[in-house]
């Protein structure tokens, strides 16, 4: 009875409009910021290099270099301080954490997009089709 309670309460406060991405996808996260007795929306652009399970406290993680320095912001998932989430890119890893970027530079540090991963594919697949 108790547990059931507590699922009840929870799932008062998810969020019924979460876009979906995933890892390895380019994100741009509009959140709001208050400074003082107002409020604006700040984005927030990046990587998303992890994403956690979990119902109401389910999280992601946005990776960005501004002016050379990384910087990672994690938000959560159900929260009602962003406005919006825009998926700039979908990224194709093989992975659910992406820790690895941390230590990359330059062009190194990017991630095939989905296009690019098909192109590879099909290219592949007609290289085949002539041998």
């Amino acid at each position: 009875m108790r547990r059931s309670a507590i699922e009840y309460v929870e799932a008062k406060h998810l969020r019924q409009d979460v876009t979906a991405f995933q890892t390895g996808d380019s994100v741009r996260v509009h959140w709001k910021v208050k400074e003082g007795d107002k409020e604006r929306v700040q984005a927030f652009e990046g990587l998303v290099i992890r994403k956690t399970k979990g119902y109401n406290r389910a999280t992601f993680t946005v990776r960005k270099v501004s002016f050379g320095v990384g910087v990672e912001r994690i938000f959560p998932v159900h929260s009602p301080r962003y406005e919006k989430i825009e998926v700039l890119s979908r990224g194709h890893v093989n992975r659910n954490r992406l820790f690895y970027i941390r230590n990359l530079k330059g062009k190194a540090s990017r991630v095939e997009t989905q296009e690019d991963a098909e192109m590879r594919r099909a290219s592949k697949t007609t290289a085949k089709a002539k041998a």
